[in-house]
């Protein structure tokens, strides 16, 4: 099956130990395509100075760039205002200034956080932590069989005492889709305050925070075709304003005085420090290549990649897919699965021999691991620039784990 993306993407086109690259962990991370490479070297070649600071072309050029980069990431997912994206490291960092700077100032004693079993370990942490410091209560939301989260769940978690409901979009584990709108009408009804994880689903779906009425909503510029070290935080502006900084120092400040500091309006007062400019062009040209794409052709080429997975391991007696086992609605390109009498990472470390790549592990998700009672899974995630020809790779490398081992065919 030709791909005419694949083209694009010089990593995708080497081999590993003499053979083709079958890259199918795209849920860590994905690959980088020559329009974001070729940015971030002009910004590093030709213009690299910081922005803000500098009464010179190269300088103010940095500047101009780096809000464009913020325009564009507003524009993409459709923000009122460019000064509601702050530019982080990663959504890791976005979610830690949100329970830092927004849980420390507002959420009381007996007060509850809610979040489903199976949050990735940055929208646990935080708010664990936070609960802890503010002797406020975390619960948790827990999924069916199949992963879903089930209308009866929602009605009887969110109640009047929930302050903070943080999710995720897509469950980086099980691919689950989870109902956001509905999520975050049930949470505004009681009055609380709602934090979307979008890491997972940015790459493959459009994100309206203006429709979808989220309070704050994270993503990673490397899991959606931009580098690493750049990610994004968008907050309602009326909330931002009335948050303390998170960091302090250079950039974020009006005045400073010898014992006294005003600071800087949004969106500095939330980037402290020099800020990631090259990441900045790198995730706005993603965005570029994202949007010349298009969600809908994105979207079709990974539900025929993903049925076609399911279909393929379905085959396999000694293989548990976890959570949906068919494609369906709510169900998005991230299958985890265990092959019988084999550890995941030796699943990883058998496959690598064939060149191809797939995750194993706890996913930093150890109370789903928990919860579905097992201690780790394979993963393996598509992109729109995977193709049938990897999956049937993929699917033949495995048979052949358990024969390497001595356990069976």
């Amino acid at each position: 099956m030709s791909n005419p993306y694949r083209k694009d993407f010089p990593l995708l086109n080497q081999k590993e130990r003499s053979k083709p690259l079958i890259y199918l962990d795209n849920a860590a991370t994905t690959q980088k395509p020559d329009a974001v490479l070729n940015a971030m070297e002009e910004y590093y070649k030709e213009y690299n100075a910081n922005p803000y600071r500098g009464l010179y072309d190269i300088s103010e050029k940095a500047t101009e760039k780096y809000e464009e980069a913020r325009r564009i990431t507003a524009e993409f997912i459709h923000a009122k205002d460019s000064a509601e994206i702050i530019f982080t490291r990663n959504a890791t960092e976005s979610l830690n200034l949100i329970a830092y700077s927004f849980g420390r100032s507002f959420l009381k004693e007996g007060e509850e956080i809610l979040i489903p079993i199976s949050e990735h370990h940055s929208n646990l942490l935080p708010w664990q932590q936070l609960a802890r410091e503010k002797k406020a209560v975390l619960n948790y939301l827990y999924l069916d069989e199949s992963g879903n989260l089930s209308e009866e769940e929602l009605e009887a978690k969110i109640t009047e005492k929930t302050r903070i409901v943080a999710f995720a979009y897509v469950s980086n584990v099980l691919g689950t889709i989870y109902p956001v709108k509905e999520i975050v009408e049930k949470a505004h009804s009681v009055g609380a305050v709602t934090v979307v994880d979008c890491a997972q689903s940015i790459p493959h779906y459009p994100l309206d925070v203006e429709a979808l009425g989220v309070d704050f909503a994270v993503f990673s510029g490397h899991k959606m075709l931009g580098p690493m070290g750049i990610g994004v935080l968008y907050g309602k502006k009326a909330l931002l304003e009335s948050m303390p900084p998170f960091l302090t120092g250079g950039e974020m400040i009006d005045f400073v005085s010898e014992q006294e500091a005003t600071f800087a309006p949004l969106p500095q007062k939330f980037e402290a420090g020099t800020p990631n400019v090259g990441g900045a062009i790198g995730l706005m040209e993603a965005i570029a290549y994202i949007k010349d794409t298009g969600y809908d052709k994105i979207k079709a080429a990974e539900e025929e990649l993903t049925a076609y997975a399911l279909d393929r391991l379905r085959e396999l007696s000694y293989v548990t897919i976890y959570g949906e086992k068919y494609l369906k609605e709510n169900r998005s390109g991230v299958i985890s699965f265990n092959v019988e009498g084999v550890h995941p990472h030796d699943v990883s470390s058998l496959l690598d021999a064939d060149g191809v790549c797939i995750r194993a592990g706890h996913h930093c998700a150890q109370p789903l691991m928990h919860y579905m009672g097992v201690a780790a899974t394979c993963r393996a995630s598509f992109y729109f620039y995977n193709t049938k020809e990897d999956i049937d790779s993929f699917i033949e490398s495995l048979k052949k784990v358990r024969r390497w081992l001595g356990i069976g065919n």
